[in-house]
């Protein structure tokens, strides 16, 4: 069966540019909401398939098929924001999207070319292939502020390769994800020596029982007391959040959820939960700070704040029985700033509203203390980048992100992005809260399992117990360094194998 489906897309080329573009198509099956990670190695399996035996030009059209077929299922929830939210109408909110998917598709292209020109092929060639992948996902941590969304790694928090997650982030689980898939697809290909094969099978088991290993052990242990946190949620819809009119009945709704949870340790409202700039709730902020002092309750909200120039922030701050502010630091292009204003202001509602001309805030910051737990603040958008995450309080005792995932109504935008959050739990050994206002909110202990959550599109307060956690993952101490060094160990030993080979006379790459 497999000689059969390796011959066929050896022979018919739009065969394999169809098996491209499906398997990217149906790759974010392996994520939130859906988690069916087998999908995630078959699609890569498809992809590899189709990338036998053809030119550079043509494969480079089929990395490219796969992503764009990737961003337009698996950020499908883009449309829900510009369309629901942003007032465009279906085809300009169609095209916006459009142009959005095949506009991020392209920076993959690099590393495929690369791969494809200098290192494709030869005893490393899946292993290659797996470094390439991985060096396409760490460009989206930070080409043209990075988008790093849809990974393969997320989809594989409840399998045994999650146990990478504390040694090597997330790009070293997809790197073994990729690579699993790499294997796989050895075992199956009928024109490879049975060793060849038996190696890929062999190869396949390691690295599953590896992390399985990995897993078992902790590098981190809870201390002290259980912290109790209440979470409130809400449920503000956006069409009328911003309204001046509605300043004071959402104040209302937050202080009517949180009169029965004060004396719990922390409280935490969502982001940008009061729709009044700082420095005009300032009576209301001391009220809120005396009642939460006098409870010994830390207060942890979201709300706008400006610069000494009167730029606009997006900030979070404690009260009551905690202290200190933070400023997001990356911003939502298109969301939160205009990287094209002159040309996109007034196009789409949302691109006038007020969030849309904030400011970054510094990358230095002193950071928030809950009594005498130290907080690793991230906003929205901002925890979705690992290393920023990891490098926001040094060694911190709790994780905690403030969103407002209302943009993208009851798409899978928000489950994506709490999946996320579970990631970075779990690299950094530490409990996660989420508060948000609509959902998704919830408790994540250390492992990057979820403990309890709110319904979503609901008013509510979710109720629950972290701990504090003590010791550092090796992510933490080192972030990416280790899994870019393995790359670049890989990349060496694949590149010595070309050298020899050209020498000799034999083909480097196929």
């Amino acid at each position: 069966m497999s000689s059969l489906i390796f011959s066929k897309v050896k022979e018919h080329p739009r065969y394999a540019d169809f098996l491209a573009l499906s398997a990217g198509l149906i790759s974010p099956l392996a994520l939130a909401p859906f988690n069916l990670w087998p999908v995630g190695l078959v699609a890569i399996v498809m992809l590899l398939v189709s990338l036998q035996a053809t030119s550079i030009k043509r494969c480079m059209l089929r990395f490219y098929a796969y992503n764009v077929g990737s961003l337009a299922t698996g950020a499908s929830w883009l449309y829900v924001s510009i369309h629901e939210h942003g007032q465009a109408s279906v085809v300009l909110a169609l095209t916006l999207v459009v142009l959005f998917v095949l506009a991020v598709a392209i920076p993959m292209l690099g590393p495929a070319y690369i791969y494809l020109r200098f290192f494709r092929g030869g005893k490393w060639g899946v292993i290659v292939f797996a470094v390439f992948w991985v060096s396409k996902e760490w460009l989206y941590t930070w080409f043209l502020t990075g988008f790093p969304w849809l990974f393969v790694g997320y989809g594989h928090l409840q399998t045994p390769l999650a146990g990478y997650a504390p040694y090597l982030g997330v790009l070293g689980v997809s790197f073994f994800v990729v690579l699993s898939s790499g294997m796989i697809f050895q075992v199956f290909d009928g024109g490879l020596s049975r060793a060849r094969r038996i190696t890929g099978l062999a190869g396949l088991i390691a690295i599953w029982v590896l992390g399985w290993i990995l897993g078992l052990s902790d590098q981190v242990r809870a201390t002290g007391e259980p912290v109790k946190v209440s979470l409130v949620q809400g449920n503000i819809a956006q069409n009328t959040k911003w309204q001046p009119a509605m300043v004071w009945p959402i104040i209302q709704v937050y202080e009517d959820l949180s009169r029965p949870e004060w004396g719990r340790d922390i409280i935490v409202w969502p982001e940008a939960a009061l729709t009044v700039s700082r420095r005009n709730a300032q009576p209301l902020l001391n009220r809120l700070d005396a009642r939460a002092r006098l409870n010994g309750s830390t207060l942890l909200l979201g709300i706008p704040d400006h610069d000494k120039s009167g730029r606009f922030l997006n900030s979070a701050i404690a009260l009551g029985n905690g202290q200190g502010e933070y400023f997001k630091r990356h911003l939502v292009p298109f969301g939160e700033y205009m990287p094209l204003e002159n040309l996109l202001r007034g196009l789409v509602d949302f691109f006038d509203l007020p969030m849309s001309h904030n400011q970054p805030g510094p990358w230095q910051q002193t950071g928030i203390v809950a009594g005498d737990l130290k907080l690793a603040i991230s906003i929205c958008y901002e925890v979705v980048f690992s290393n920023l995450v990891r490098s926001n309080q040094a060694v911190p005792d709790l994780l905690v992100t403030i969103s407002n995932d209302t943009w993208f109504g009851r798409s899978i935008g928000p489950l994506q992005h709490m999946q996320m959050a579970q990631m970075r739990a779990l690299e950094n050994g530490r409990y996660l809260i989420r508060g948000t206002n609509n959902g998704v909110t919830a408790i994540v202990d250390y492992h990057g399992r979820i403990l309890a959550q709110l319904a979503q599109f609901e008013p509510g307060v979710l109720r629950g117990e972290v701990f504090k956690m003590v010791g550092v993952t090796a992510y933490t101490r080192f972030g990416d360094v280790p899994i870019l060094g393995l790359m670049l160990f890989l990349l060496g030993l694949r590149w010595v194998e070309v050298r020899r080979d050209t020498q000799t006379g034999k083909a480097g790459v196929q």
